[in-house]
């Protein structure tokens, strides 16, 4: 007998806006759109509360994260890397 198949884990890119608090990050996942009835492309955003586990994103990191249980009333996403660090700050 085999063992089930794991659904694959689905990630996202987004840009750290702000560290809130130990192990807490905010981050903006940026998309694009199409209007309903005009079909214009609209640029929107969605902002995530992030699980840091390591306290290892800052403020401008490109970043890796996932969705996970609920660990707080806002916060059910979880970082799984840092993909590239703020090149501005050096």
């Amino acid at each position: 007998m085999t063992a089930p198949q794991r659904k694959p884990i689905t990630a996202y890119k987004g840009v750290v806006s702000k560290k809130s608090g130990d192990k807490t990050i905010r981050v903006v996942l940026h998309y694009l759109t199409r209007h309903p009835k005009y079909g214009k492309i609209l640029h929107r955003q969605t902002v995530a509360h992030v699980h840091d586990q390591l306290n290892q994103a800052q403020v401008g990191d490109l970043v890796q994260i996932t969705k996970c249980r609920p660990l707080s009333k806002t916060k059910t996403w979880r970082l799984v890397r840092v993909i590239e660090p703020d090149r501005q700050k050096t």
